[in-house]
């Protein structure tokens, strides 16, 4: 694909002035003359612009139409019938491996996957994110290459974490082949450096896996002012974060507190330009609505489908048709459906 050759300036600069820039990352990663960084959750110029393209054909704001890139990954484009995007087969999994029962966040799969991949050799590492040691709850990047680290980062985080940004770091790790797991806005970018393609990147990039997500949170509001403030909840205290309904804190004492979901949107990241609930664009999406125990899973391409059979028959993760699941099933649909609404409605 022939990049356009439009620099920060008189691109991406646009979005970010006006707050329509998701804080994703991508274009700091993929800048070849790394005259980008990332502060407060937004890309800065700090270096000398060549006018190369790239920032703009990877940001998920711009760039390449989702129709381009649905029919160079699926082969066609998604029908208006397929409510949550192209896929091969929907189902509910669950991991069979006791440690990543502990922490995982509803049926484990994604950490499960991750780990059988890197025993098996088809990765090196995996993009994910992991908890800040200085800040509790605070998300960050991290480029996990070993089992403990990646079980150490099971669980969901629903502060933004700009995952793209590890990207740097294996590269200069010269890690080979990567996994790599996040937001529906992030695997869109990463699909788009693809398409370029940026060869360097794009020849490591064996798996991509998306979170449903219906939106992000800032960490100041969510975390500060939702559950210090208001629940009175020490972020240390914190065992487990989960949205069922409500967003449910248990602590590490076993104590559970609710705060309402609509206190929660008030916290919200900027994703009212995304339309993607599901990461319509990944090998495999995977998320927990309407379910206590298990991932509900979407399998879009064959190298999703292969991985996921591969762990199945080893015997490291248990998997039901989603017919069992019919309640999970119409959630999918239905958040789904509001999120594209409200782009449309947006636009």
């Amino acid at each position: 694909m022939p990049l356009e050759k439009v620099g920060f300036e008189d691109s991406l600069k646009r979005l970010v002035v006006p707050e329509l820039c998701v804080g994703c990352g991508s274009c700091v990663a993929f800048c070849p003359m790394k005259c980008l960084e990332y502060s407060d959750g937004l890309p800065r110029l700090v270096g000398r612009c060549t006018e190369c393209g790239i920032c703009f054909q990877v940001c998920p704001s711009c760039g390449p139409p989702q129709e381009e890139i649905e029919r160079l990954i699926f082969g066609r484009e998604r029908r208006t019938e397929e409510e949550f995007g192209v896929y091969r087969r929907v189902v509910v999994a669950q991991t069979t491996d006791r440690r990543i029962r502990e922490v995982c966040q509803d049926g484990g799969l994604v950490t499960s996957l991750l780990t059988f991949a890197l025993e098996e050799g088809l990765i090196e590492g995996a993009i994910v994110s992991c908890v800040s040691e200085e800040k509790p709850l605070k998300p960050v990047p991290k480029l996990a290459t070993t089992v403990e680290e990646i079980i150490e980062c099971a669980g969901t985080r629903y502060v933004y974490s700009p995952n793209p940004l590890a990207f740097r770091e294996a590269l200069a790790r010269r890690v080979r082949s990567l996994a790599f797991v996040g937001t529906p806005c992030q695997i869109r970018a990463l699909r788009r450096m693809e398409i370029i393609p940026l060869k360097r990147y794009a020849s490591a990039l064996k798996l991509l896996i998306g979170l449903f997500c219906s939106e992000s949170f800032t960490y100041e509001g969510f975390v500060v002012d939702g559950i210090k403030r208001k629940l009175g909840v020490d972020p240390k205290d914190v065992k487990k974060v989960n949205i069922k309904g409500k967003v449910l804190v248990t602590t590490v004492e076993g104590e559970v507190e609710a705060l309402p979901i609509e206190d929660a949107k008030k916290y919200s990241w900027n994703c009212g330009r995304c339309g993607d609930f599901s990461a319509e664009l990944a090998d495999i999406s995977a998320g927990g609505v309407g379910l206590q125990g298990w991932t509900l899973t979407v399998i879009r391409t064959e190298r999703g489908e292969t991985l996921l059979k591969r762990a199945e028959e080893k015997g490291l993760i248990r998997v039901r048709p989603v017919e069992e699941e019919p309640k999970a099933y119409r959630i999918l649909v239905n958040l789904s459906r509001r999120k594209r609404r409200r782009l449309l409605r947006r636009r």
